[in-house]
């Protein structure tokens, strides 16, 4: 442990250095509580909360910004009024950026896995596997690829292979298709699996499942994870949906987290690390923690969108090309998962952002729709051709739905809405008794409860109780996991 602290405050002292000398010869003002420019360390060294050490660091002052403790009980940073002549808007550097500007302190001396993707970049689109490559001191040993494999090259579902990737010559592993756990093969050597991936901040998305699986096999070698935190495009605030519950735990629902969890990926790992949440992919071993270590960001507060992070968009899997889809992808990729139901863009250009099927009246659903008057979403007519999938070069119906007050909007229950409007206007194409792999769905929202009590009726007064009846508490217990502040 004390090694461990050790090695924090020597990183604080490459920072401190890296400061521009001007800000230490500007006078110092009185500080205000506002907007933050923090960097945490955050090292675990034994499964007791109380262990993790925080060690906040204040760009703005070159200053170590208070006693240890969480970010968003210490950040400080100077006020927009002590700036004249412009507001101030932080810069967002996500952890792959503030690693390089420790100079790869925690990594050097060390062989290194990286977990990761096409949307594990830096601002200037720069690869952390590229980054960590060209690093000196940093020895990047072997590549992992989750679904859609390292460079992206693989479509939804598609096999993963194992690989030599060209543009370094280093072994890429698959862990997706018959292997989604490392083997202790593929991790022979590995001295810290770094994971830097871009999140959804939705459970059924599986890259979240892949860290944890990647979680357990480090932990039984006993080797540090490190995740480089990334905004969550939802933001850090929205939290929706039951906890999944036991028999429904799978990888597209591996933690017993609500369907939006309002946490970045690293606030995630260290809340599934502490509170014993990783117990496979099934949820039936016993909790498995492991050696973490969290690289956060630097000027991400949680009521930020990612279009107000000013940091580049890199489509994390196929069907995910904007924020926007990110947002999307809660509040369609429910229903997607009732085959031979509605088309919810996948095939065209709208991914996630649209309710169709060649069978419906446009029209009619928009003003049932309508007529439902809900918060903070507004729909309009579209028609469209899919150029792939089952109603390929076929005029689709339907709308296109807008979040116009995203805070007051329920994303997730939105979709609900339009199968209620859908069984309401076409009682022979009501959502369970049209569509195919039912098994999923239940999977993915948790339960087998939405289904079973919304199907009576298909009213989503029905369920909509039951399915925010987690979100009080996982707030509660979230927020002991919160690196970033709540503006």
């Amino acid at each position: 442990m004390k090694n461990r602290i050790l090695l924090c405050f020597g990183v604080l002292l490459v920072l401190f250095m890296t400061v521009d000398a001007s800000a230490a010869d500007r006078p110092r003002k009185k500080r205000k509580k506002s907007k933050t420019d923090t960097v945490l360390v955050i090292v675990r060294d034994t499964v007791q909360v109380n262990d993790t050490v925080f060690v906040p660091y204040d760009y703005m002052t070159g200053e170590i910004a208070g006693p240890a403790g969480r970010v968003a009980e210490t950040c400080e940073a100077v006020s927009d009024a002590e700036k004249p002549g412009r507001t101030y808007r932080p810069v967002v550097r996500p952890g792959i950026e503030v690693l390089e500007r420790m100079d790869f302190a925690p990594l050097r001396g060390k062989r290194v896995g990286l977990v990761t993707n096409p949307s594990g970049v830096d601002r200037n689109l720069r690869s952390t596997i590229d980054i960590l490559h060209n690093a000196e001191g940093v020895n990047l040993v072997a590549l992992f690829g989750p679904e859609h494999g390292v460079r992206g090259d693989v479509y939804a579902g598609g096999k993963v292979s194992d690989v030599t990737d060209p543009a370094t010559g280093l072994p890429v592993y698959s862990l997706y298709g018959a292997t989604r756990k490392p083997t202790p093969q593929m991790l022979e050597g590995i001295d810290v699996m770094v994971y830097d991936i871009q999140d959804v901040g939705a459970r059924s998305y599986t890259f979240i499942s892949t860290l944890g699986l990647v979680m357990e096999a480090c932990a039984e070698k006993d080797i540090e994870v490190m995740v480089l935190d990334r905004p969550n495009p939802l933001g850090g605030n929205k939290v929706e949906g039951c906890v999944a519950e036991d028999g429904f735990i799978s990888f597209v629902g591996q933690y017993r987290i609500p369907y939006i969890y309002g946490l970045t990926v690293g606030e995630l790992a260290m809340l599934v690390n502490e509170e014993g949440l990783n117990c496979g992919q099934t949820g039936g071993q016993p909790p498995v923690r492991c050696r973490l270590t969290v690289i956060p960001m630097e000027g991400w507060s949680r009521d930020m969108l990612y279009e107000d992070t000013g940091l580049p968009w890199l489509l994390p899997s196929p069907n995910i090309p904007t924020a926007g889809s990110a947002i999307n992808y809660s509040a369609a990729g429910i229903c997607g998962e009732l085959y031979n139901f509605l088309n919810i863009g996948i095939g065209y250009t709208l991914p996630f952002g649209v309710f169709g099927a060649e069978w419906i009246d446009a029209e009619d659903l928009k003003a049932e729709l309508d007529s439902y008057d809900l918060p903070g979403v507004e729909f309009r007519t579209i028609y469209y051709k899919p150029f792939s999938g089952s109603s390929a070069g076929k005029q689709v119906k339907g709308v296109q739905y807008f979040f116009t007050d995203y805070e007051a909007a329920s994303v997730t229950l939105t979709q609900f809405y339009v199968m209620q409007a859908v069984a309401r206007l076409y009682p022979g194409r009501k959502p369970f008794q049209t569509a195919s792999r039912i098994g999923l769905f239940d999977k993915v929202c948790g339960t087998s409860y939405i289904r079973t009590e919304f199907g009576k009726a298909y009213r989503v007064s029905d369920i909509e109780r039951y399915w925010n009846k987690d979100v009080p508490a996982f707030r509660t217990l979230s927020r002991r996991y919160w690196l970033y502040p709540q503006h």
